[in-house]
């Protein structure tokens, strides 16, 4: 179940992944803050003590990483639109500490088999900044993060 990403044009990037729980559990994970500063940490080492996801058309997000070895970094963010279990459409600017332009952001959650597909839609400002997210390794530090996300979330193994 591990993450898939692809490119398309000269702007977007998108990701999907299947996640054995519900599209309610995993959007409800990418929603509400205390479930989202247990999963969204990237590599080992880091925390996230500073999570704030005001989950409505409008509302603010602020994500703040922390390390005790390695300078911390943060995200800020709207939320545009949100569909409650489906859809979730927000922008968002990291803080490096500078900060990069800002991403535009679809995510859909589909019923697929027994579980979640989600499929995430950036849309960057242009191909050189995509081409510097590529380069990052942010598959990496996403899918250490979704498979947090997967054990979190997946149903429990019913009792015989």
């Amino acid at each position: 179940m591990s993450l898939s990403l692809k490119t398309e044009g000269d702007q977007h990037i998108i990701v999907t992944r299947h996640f054995a729980a519900t599209p309610e559990m995993v959007w409800r994970a990418h929603m509400e803050p205390e479930l989202i500063q247990r999963w969204l940490l990237g590599p080992e080492g880091w925390t996230m003590p500073v999570c704030i996801n005001e989950a409505r058309p409008g509302g603010r997000v602020r994500y703040e990483w922390a390390h005790p070895t390695r300078p911390g970094f943060h995200i800020e963010g709207k939320i545009l639109e949100v569909e409650p279990y489906h859809r979730i459409v927000h922008v968002e600017r990291m803080f490096l500490p500078d900060p990069t332009p800002e991403n535009h952001v679809v995510t859909e959650f589909t019923p697929d088999g027994h579980g979640t597909l989600m499929t995430m839609r950036m849309t960057l400002p242009d191909p050189e900044t995509r081409r510097q997210m590529l380069a990052s390794g942010m598959d990496k530090g996403m899918e250490t993060s979704y498979a947090r996300l997967d054990a979190l979330a997946a149903p429990a193994p019913l009792a015989s």
